[in-house]
């Protein structure tokens, strides 16, 4: 590390809401070893709690699913000036867009240490779509260059996700590796002190997106009540402008209004809203990383109904502390739900069984000595 100055990261996420719910723990860690740490993103709603913190802000101006090529390129043309003032010595990029811009840019400015993660591949990697295709090309072969430089390093959330960029050449095998999550605060989230009665709640808390599942719930939900069985079915969250798969706020009130789900809209007392749930519910079906809301709703101690796809399979251990069902298959989910709906034992023995995975596996104090230790790691290999 540098003797006259003290270590430099920066952390380059799409968002600012996103850094806050989940690299905020990883940031202190390095704060509170004596790093100095600059968070560019685009700032929104947290710009003044991420300064309380002692990071440095570094607002950009970027379009998560933008794809003008005049605009894209003033983004970079930004982050570009932004590595060059801040001289990182290590960068931490999270998720796609900010990977490629800002390992080209490190690489421009020197920066000797590059750590691009992943939580889950996004869009782009799971629509099949031609307008996505030359994105997906320019991101793929952007990436596969920068593998050339010695210290950039891939980090994932789930392996089948590391084996799959391995495969594209979008990450180097020998510098790769999976921390599972972006951890939890297991006393922040924890069990009810006592537990819900009278009918059971299945909640989805996600952003409304139709890749999260909110129509696969929503069609459940129907199927449910048409079986007439003893659940309310609700969705916690709200929809995203800047997500292409996003669903309306108009669908949405039309749902509610039909009686089939409830929808809460946005929840900002999440620990709150899981003590009166029974049952936490993910049917996504695009690959996620590892889904922050199973991790909160497996440490406030709910057992968990998934599909089964990469991400979800990591926190639901199936017939162990939930049930994954197969992707988009809305009557194996419903069945799912069924089962969990009329045993209230069961409930309650799969959530503790959550409780003890999210402590044992998933704390973010787990989760930000492993990713600091990686810093280290590469901090070390640079010299």
């Amino acid at each position: 590390m540098m003797q006259n100055r003290p270590t430099r990261i920066l952390y380059f996420v799409s968002e600012d809401w996103y850094f806050w719910s989940h690299r905020l723990p990883v940031a202190r860690k390095a704060r509170d070893q004596g790093f100095k740490v600059t968070v560019a993103t685009r700032v929104t709603a947290h710009g003044d709690l991420i300064r309380s913190e002692g990071f440095e802000l570094a607002p950009i101006s970027l379009d998560r699913s933008g794809m003008n090529p005049i605009i894209e390129l003033r983004s970079l043309w930004q982050v570009y000036k932004i590595y060059r003032a801040v001289k990182p010595d290590i960068v931490h990029h999270v998720a796609l867009k900010p990977a490629l811009y800002g390992s080209w840019a490190a690489a421009l400015t020197g920066v000797p240490a590059i750590l691009n993660a992943y939580a889950g591949l996004g869009h782009l990697f799971t629509t099949a779509s031609s307008r996505l295709a030359l994105a997906r090309l320019i991101f793929t072969f952007g990436m596969i260059a920068i593998q050339r430089l010695r210290g950039t390093w891939s980090l994932f959330q789930n392996d089948d996700d590391r084996a799959l960029f391995t495969n594209l050449g979008i990450a180097a095998a020998e510098r790769s590796s999976t921390i599972r999550g972006s951890g939890v605060d297991v006393d922040y989230f924890h069990p009810p002190q006592s537990y819900p009665t009278g009918v059971p709640i299945a909640l989805l808390a996600s952003r409304m997106l139709k890749t999260k599942g909110v129509e696969d719930f929503v069609e459940t939900a129907r199927i449910l009540q048409k079986r007439g069985v003893p659940i309310r079915m609700a969705l916690a969250g709200e929809p995203d402008p800047y997500n292409p798969a996003s669903v309306t706020e108009e669908w949405l009130q039309s749902v509610a209004k039909e009686g089939v789900v409830e929808y809460m809209g946005r929840i900002d007392d999440m620990p709150a809203a899981l003590a009166l749930a029974s049952i936490a519910v993910l049917p996504s079906h695009y690959r996620e990383g590892l889904p922050k809301s199973l991790l909160e709703a497996a440490a406030a101690g709910l057992p968990i109904v998934a599909f089964d796809i990469p991400g979800c399979r990591e926190i639901v251990r199936n017939e162990v502390n939930g049930l994954l069902t197969p992707s988009r298959d809305q009557i194996e989910l419903a069945d799912a739900l069924e089962r969990l709906a009329r045993d209230r034992d069961l409930r309650m023995r799969w959530g503790a069984v959550s409780r003890k995975i999210a402590v044992e596996e998933f704390s973010d104090t787990i989760v930000a000595d492993q990713t600091f230790e990686l810093y280290e790691q590469l901090l070390q290999t640079r010299k």
